[in-house]
């Protein structure tokens, strides 16, 4: 029987964002997930845009707009948007090294029938 499940967590501040999502998808055993929401923020951010050999780095305080992608104790694949204190928006994929300032509370939805 095809079943889903939602997950709701938080990480805290210093924990790094990808990170802490990996730690939890390996600990519930999450063969195929997805993000529902993400709302938090971050002191410093690396992300790398497309077709770029190099992520972009930055520190500061900075709020996450948006965290969408799939996980699985497989491997994740995951895009960041995140905004400074101007408003300035930038978005790409989420590597490691985004360090959360306040707070994250993430919701995941997982499937039993599906493997990524």
């Amino acid at each position: 029987m095809h079943t889903t499940r939602t997950h709701a967590f938080r990480l805290k501040p210093g924990e790094d964002l990808r990170l802490g999502i990996q730690k939890f998808v390996k600990e519930e055993n999450i063969e195929a997930g997805w993000i529902n929401t993400c709302v938090g923020s971050l002191t410093t951010y690396s992300i790398r845009f497309a077709n770029q050999p190099n992520n972009a780095v930055g520190t500061g305080h900075f709020e996450i707009v948006s965290l969408t992608g799939t996980v699985s104790v497989n491997g994740s694949h995951l895009h960041l948007s995140i905004s400074d204190s101007t408003g300035k928006t930038i978005g790409g994929h989420l590597s490691e090294g985004n360090i959360i300032y306040t707070t994250a509370e993430i919701v995941i939805t997982s499937s039993n029938q599906l493997v990524f």
